[in-house]
Formats: structure tokens, sequence, C-alpha cells
């Protein structure tokens, strides 16, 4: 699996010839470039023109399957469950899809724009996800210290940061005690996870 950062919270995966989207971002965003990649999959947590960008998801005849609100899904090879949870993202409360994903042999936690660390106990119960997408910016999001203890008490393997500024980055950096210089994208296999914990890798976008 190879993951890839767009700005915002949109994070790309790619395995073979299937690719998909976290919160692809829309052409109405004011904060961030819309996507811009055909996806097969777009896993939409949050509706918001940050995060919702379906349209821009698609090429040509092809569209993305479009994954979006709280559910049990089976795509292709791919399972995915999405739990119901907060966020006060563009100021004002909203529900939040958190997606748990398996895909190419690993399991993915994107959490969207989750603002609220009370989780539905289904996801604390579950094992303990190989890759954890979790936003760090505050502004109706987790803030850094609260992704943080969030992604310990999930006991991600690897960690991955969206919705971030420089000053949230380095204070999540900080609070994790890691020091993480940007990479351009993660490629991953199942073997690469094993003995993996809490490990923070920051995408350049």
């Amino acid at each position: 699996m190879i993951l890839t950062f767009h700005e915002g919270a949109c994070v790309r995966a790619q395995a073979g010839d299937t690719t998909l989207v976290f919160g692809p971002i829309s052409k109405g965003s004011k904060n961030f470039k819309q996507t811009n990649f055909g996806a097969d999959i777009a896993f939409i947590s949050l509706n918001h023109p940050d995060m919702n960008g379906v349209e821009e998801a698609g090429r040509g005849d092809k569209q993305p399957f479009v994954v979006a609100g709280p559910g049990e899904y089976e795509v292709k090879d791919i399972t995915a469950t999405g739990f119901p949870s907060g966020s006060k993202y563009g100021g004002e409360a909203r529900t939040n899809t958190v997606y748990s994903v398996h895909f190419d042999g690993l399991s993915v936690m994107y959490l969207g724009a989750l603002g609220d660390l009370d989780l539905p106990s289904e996801i604390l119960e579950m094992d303990a996800p190989d890759i954890l997408i979790i936003p760090v910016s505050g502004a109706g999001a987790l803030s850094p210290s609260e992704a943080q203890k969030l992604a310990v008490k999930l006991e991600a393997k690897i960690v991955v940061p969206v919705l971030y500024d420089d000053k949230a980055l380095k204070q999540f950096l900080k609070e994790a005690g890691e020091e993480a210089k940007p990479v351009e994208k993660l490629t991953l296999k199942p073997r690469d996870v094993v003995g993996k914990e809490s490990e923070v890798v920051v995408l350049s976008s």
C-alpha cells in the first residue's frame, strides 16, 4: 500500500490498480486545493467542502463508490466500517464518521475531522490499527495533545497526522516525543508494521 497526502485531511491509498481516497477536497473549499485524481472508493467523514469533494475524485466514466456515513461496507475485496462521532470543524457541531478499513492486508483507521475523544466503545475494543490517520489541528478537530493521547490509547502502530499547520505539527511531534521529517509517500507491506508502536510518519503535501 502506498499512502500520499493531498492537503487538509485528504489521503490517497493505492495498491495495485485500486485507489482509495479519504476526505477528498471539493472545489468549494476555501482552505485547501481541490483533489485532482481519480479513485475507486471515496470515504467521506464530514459533510464540509474541505472533506466532501466526491466530484473531484472521479475521472470521466470512472466515478468512485462513495462511502459516506456509519455502517458496514464491502467493495471489491475491501471491507470498511463507519462509526458516528462528533466534530466542531468549521465552527458548528457536526456528525463525523470514523472509518476502519481493511485494504491490502493492512488495517487503516481514518478519523476525519474528529473533535471528540469520547469514541464509540466498538472502536476502542477493536484490534490496534496498523495505520491511524489523525487530525492534529484543533479548530474543531482534535488538538495536538488530544491527538497524541488518542493515538496512544488506540495503540496504533503507525500514526499519520493530517489537518495540520506548522505550529500544530510541531506541538504534536513534541507531545509524541518524536522528530519526523516529512516524506512524500509511505509504502507499507504487512510485515513492515510488525513491532511498531505509535511511530509518527509525516507526509508532505
